[in-house]
This record gives C-alpha cells, structure tokens and sequence, in this order.
C-alpha cells in the first residue's frame, strides 16, 4: 500500500514537473507564438497609464508599450478582414540593409539603424513591387496590431473619393448638403473638397494644451484624452452648434484639424446609413486579402476615431498601401483605387497648398512631391508611405524617448528610397 502510494505521488510530481516547466517551452515551440510580454508586465503598465490627463501623451518605454496595446486599455470597434489571405512574396534587398545613415555617432548601415538606440523603431516594413524587401520588427512581434494615429485620416478621405467617382458625393457641394445638421453650425458653407484639404478658415486646428480651444473641446465630445465633466456628449451633437472664429477664407490657407476628419466620416455615414467602419469594412478591408481584423479606437458610443485610433498589423497596413501601386493585383481582385484617382493625388492640387519645393498636400495626406512619394505621418512616429510612380509602400511605428532624443525614421527614408529606386 505504501509502495503504492509512493509510486502515485512520484507520477504526480513528476507530471507536475512536466507541466510546469517542459509544456510551456514545447507550446510555444510546437505553435511558434511568442507572447510579447509577460502577464505582470502588463499588469504595471496598466496602472501607468494616466487617468487625468491626455493618455498618449506619455514617452519612454511606456509609450512604446500603449502603442502597441491600445486594444487593451479602451474599446475599439472592428474592421473585419474576408477571404483568403493575400500572401506576399518577400524578395529582400541587401541595398536597403547596407545603405548608410547618418547619426552623431558616426554613419551606419540602415538595417543596423533601424535596430539600434539612435532610433525607436517598433517595426518597419518596405515592399518594391509587391513585394517585401526589408521587413525588421527590433521592439515587437510581426503579429501585434499597434496603432497608426493620423494615418488613419488617409481612410475616411480614400472612401470619400471612391464614392466621388460613383457620384454618391460632389466634393465641391457645401457639407451640408450632405449633412443638414451642420446647417447652422460654422461648417455650413465649407465646401467638402476644402475640408479634404484641410483648408477650411475655421480657427480649430489640433490643440491639446488649452481645454476650451475648439479642437481640444472636440476631443473631449470623442473620448479622445482627458475628459471634464462638462465635456460636450458626442462629436455629432458638438459639431451641430459649432461657433468659432475664421482665419482665413476656406480654400486659401493648410490648417490641419482632425476635426475635419471626424466630419468626413460622418459624411461616409450618412451616405451609406452605416457606421464607418463596416463600411471600411466592406469596400476596402474585407477585398484586400488581409491578415487578420482590424479596429478603430470608439471610446464613447462606438463611434470610431478616424482622425487618428486605427490598429492593425504591419503586413496588412502594407496591403492597403499596395491599393495605390501598380501591384495592387498582389492583394486586390479588381483595382479599389483608380487611375484617376491616383493622378488627382499626384498632379491636381489645390494650387495654394503647394509648397516652394513643389510637394503639396490634398486628400488627408501631408506630403505628395514630384517624384510620386505621398507620406501620411501619425502622432509619435508612424508613416505610410506610398510612390504609385516607383510602386513602392513603406509602414513604419515608433514612439518617443523621454528626451525626445530619437532620429526620426522619415528622412533616412525617403532619401534611402529616393537613392535606390531613383538613383538620386
């Protein structure tokens, strides 16, 4: 009996010793998931995140971590992914790794670069003509979906032109054709092109240090930071009363604003009688043979902050660049962003927003030069790039260092992609 029992407690503890120190390697090897951060980890991060006051706006390793998991501290809404996933090819270019960067320690090989403390690159993805040629995730796992912050403004406005040339909007109509409820707001009037442009004249630029500016009022009606008490409920009963001053006549003057964002996909909804993002869903995300799903922030009634909350992973952003490529049969069935379209970007702007080195901005995008690069740039070092001419797309995230201290990513770049693929 006693011999028995010895025997029952050794298998025990022997299973015990399995399952507490081999099965978790062995999981981990059998499936190839490697979790990004450990549970206590997470835990503390939680608690760091502040509570009476703008969340984002926190740097160091803290930021890095919030980048990357947006998901887990607010609701997000879903954009769902359909279909079978689009694989793309990877054809590496050693060209990329070993062009040298300038830092104040001396020039080093890019692919070095992007790894080491000058910068904070989260992850990095280039692809040439479909396909990938550098692909480096130094501070993340491939799998992870951090957040794009402004880029996301390119997507209300790539919606707003596919219906454009559907007739469904005139771009050059008052918004409140579209959207009588601005009627007696100070929108009333703005011609929607203008706001694509983010040329309006309204004083309600970005703003995030006086709380009773327009912007940061706007803010609070989204969720989108610290919120008073008196905060105004939501960004559509907000903007139906909205009275501000002008500083400039619409169309004259860039003023960037996600205001007009938000204003944007409001229209989408009005149009199509569904929320933003299940229209994304299905002209866009659900045809591009993605990954896996996506989301937008929604902090207060499941309304989605287009103007800066979408989450996705590197490799599906990438395929919603390849829509305005040439390769964008690599992930599309049929062309979602037309010729015209594209030639409307690069060679139609509005004549006032082009700059003395004859890059311009239209359509949400900061920065269309004349080589074909068009950079959409977020909040804390995010970027998509795209050059329908050189059939490029870039997806880069980063955060930054407490001391601001880090080498942005844009500059070595483009003159990367511009030395390559240029020769100049």
């Amino acid at each position: 009996m006693i011999k028995n029992h010895i025997e029952t407690a050794c298998t025990c503890f022997l299973f015990f010793a399995i399952c507490t120190f081999a099965l978790p390697g062995l999981t981990a090897e059998s499936s190839g998931f490697i979790s990004s951060v450990d549970w206590m980890e997470t835990q503390r991060r939680h608690r760091l995140v502040p509570e009476g006051d703008i969340w984002w706006a926190e740097t160091g390793q803290q930021m890095a971590w919030m980048h990357k998991n947006v998901h887990q501290l607010f609701p997000t809404v879903n954009v769902y992914r359909s279909g079978p996933v689009k694989l793309i090819e990877k054809s590496l270019n050693s060209e990329i790794d070993d062009f040298l960067v300038g830092t104040v320690g001396g020039d080093i090989p890019f692919a070095e670069f992007v790894s080491s403390d000058v910068t904070t690159t989260l992850g990095l993805l280039v692809l040439h003509e479909g396909e990938i040629v550098f692909e480096s995730y130094p501070r993340m796992q491939s799998y992870e979906k951090p957040i794009y912050w402004s880029v996301a403004k390119v997507m209300p406005a790539t919606l707003i032109r596919m219906f454009e040339e559907r007739g469904l909007v005139d771009v050059n109509r008052d918004v409140e054709y579209y959207i009588p409820e601005l009627a007696s707001s100070d929108f009333a009037g703005i011609k929607i092109r203008n706001i694509l442009d983010m040329t309006t004249g309204l004083d309600c630029q970005d703003e995030y240090i006086d709380r009773q500016s327009c912007y940061y009022q706007y803010s609070m009606a989204i969720g989108d930071g610290f919120r008073e008490d008196d905060a105004p409920d939501n960004p559509y009963d907000f903007l139906r009363t909205l009275k501000v001053s002008k500083h400039a006549d619409q169309g004259e003057i860039f003023s960037y604003s996600g205001v007009n964002t938000f204003v944007l996909s409001w229209l989408i909804e009005k149009i199509t009688g569904e929320p933003f993002q299940d229209t994304f869903t299905r002209e866009i995300w659900g045809k591009i043979g993605a990954e896996s799903d996506a989301s937008f922030l929604a902090y207060r009634y499941g309304i989605a902050v287009t103007h800066g909350g979408f989450l996705s992973n590197m490799r599906d952003m990438a395929r919603f660049g390849l829509l305005f490529t040439p390769s964008y049969s690599k992930v599309a069935d049929k062309r979602i962003i037309s010729e015209e379209t594209i030639d409307l970007l690069l060679n139609k702007p509005n004549p006032n927003l082009i700059r003395e080195d004859g890059s311009h901005n239209g359509y949400q995008w900061d920065y269309i030069d004349s080589d074909g690069f068009m950079v959409k740039g977020g909040w804390g070092g995010q970027a998509l790039i795209v050059n329908p001419v050189l059939d490029i797309v870039a997806v880069y995230t980063s955060y930054f260092k407490d001391d601001y201290s880090q080498q942005n990513l844009r500059t070595p770049l483009l003159s990367l992609l511009h030395q390559i693929y240029l020769g100049r």
